[in-house]
């Protein structure tokens, strides 16, 4: 069968997902969800009911950063997978300390008990460390760690456009700025319509 990606549009972990399979060329059947209408197969398929969720005849891989190992452990073109191991370690940082720290600083309303201005600022002291980290990128070349991150920069980059554009970062700018004009990223932001169960199937990347 070919494989089914469950995925949201805006999503930074299913944005990183999609980068793997556009960089992989590894074509899946792409199911656009509604985050507040969910649909039965979904939920049926994924174990936290979180996006991205592919099945593929193996089973399910319901974490993005496994989906993008397990694309490109396919075709790996670019050598993504051919990083240090000090990229892993940019990785965790980012899906733990960072996100949440973005999280508290995007969505401040939910929690009420957070003192913002303290999480944007362990978000600010990450994003300067990545900074002083990067040249064009992370490490000498493109890599895992670049794109498994990149989609939570931007999310936190569009908090507030016009402050991120005015702090010190001119490597983490640049970075981000190469990204968003990417073929790459045009591939995985086109809108596709909310999936319901009779439609036909939508190839991706096409």
């Amino acid at each position: 069968m070919t494989p089914i990606l469950y995925s949201f549009r805006r999503c930074p972990y299913a944005m990183r997902a999609r980068l793997a399979l556009v960089v992989s060329d590894r074509h899946v059947v792409l199911r656009e969800v509604v985050l507040r209408d969910k649909p039965a197969a979904f939920l049926d398929a994924s174990p936290s009911g979180t996006v991205p969720c592919l099945v593929s005849g193996d089973g399910v891989i319901d974490e993005s950063l496994e989906i993008m190992i397990w694309a490109l452990e396919q075709n790996d073109p670019q050598g993504w997978l051919q990083m240090p191991d000090a990229g892993h370690d940019w990785i965790t940082r980012c899906d733990r300390p960072f996100k949440q720290a973005l999280d508290r600083t995007k969505y401040a309303t939910r929690y009420p008990d957070t003192d913002t201005a303290a999480e944007r600022a362990k978000a600010v002291a990450f994003l300067t460390e990545l900074d002083e980290q990067l040249t064009d990128w992370i490490f000498a070349k493109p890599s895992l760690a670049d794109f498994a991150i990149l989609p939570f920069v931007r999310q936190f980059a569009f908090i507030d456009k016009p402050l991120f554009d005015a702090q010190p970062w001119p490597d983490l700018q640049a970075w981000l700025d190469r990204f968003l004009t990417s073929d790459a990223f045009v591939q995985i932001m086109r809108k596709y319509p909310q999936w319901q169960a009779d439609d036909p199937a939508t190839t991706f990347p096409d």
